[in-house]
């Protein structure tokens, strides 16, 4: 199968001069910023040589307010690996335009499925998105590392 690889228009829906671009690796400093300030961490993800790697930006008036990193986890599902928003951008559908871009991305890599994985004891409002968008909740377990309950979301895409 031939995968097209040119760049998506940036997508536009979310609260008014919100533009949601894919980056390369080399603006890897650029999301640790962003986790740095929404998370309290610099580590992003723990490995950045995953297949199909894709880093999403999301900006207004060229300042960045929230990003999403995701990556091939089989050879039919996409896992949305980690993302945020912050503060003062939260409940404006920047998040929910995040995972939008995210799907089309894997949808045009010729992925079937979506993913995404959250601790809802400290991020209810993910939990909430997963719920009202389609998600079905696929495994559920304590988290030893982390100190608690996390959910798996999965849906076709």
């Amino acid at each position: 199968m031939q995968i097209d690889l040119a760049p998506l228009p940036p997508r536009t829906s979310g609260p008014p001069g919100l533009v949601i671009e894919r980056l390369d690796l080399n603006r890897y400093d650029e999301f640790r910023r962003l986790n740095a300030a929404v998370f309290g961490d610099d580590r992003v993800i723990f490995r950045t040589d995953r297949a199909h790697l894709t880093l999403l930006l999301a900006t207004v008036e060229d300042q960045p307010v929230g990003y999403k990193v995701g990556y091939g986890e089989s050879i039919t599902t996409f896992y949305s690996a980690k993302g945020g928003v912050l503060d003062g951008w939260r409940r404006l559908g920047v998040a929910r335009a995040l995972l939008a871009r995210m799907e089309d991305e894997a949808r045009r890599l010729g992925y079937s499925r979506f993913a995404f994985d959250t601790f809802p004891n400290k991020h209810p409002g993910m939990t909430v998105m997963g719920l009202t968008a389609g998600f079905t909740v696929t495994a559920a377990g304590y988290n030893a590392a982390y100190r608690d309950y996390r959910l798996r979301f999965e849906r076709r895409l």
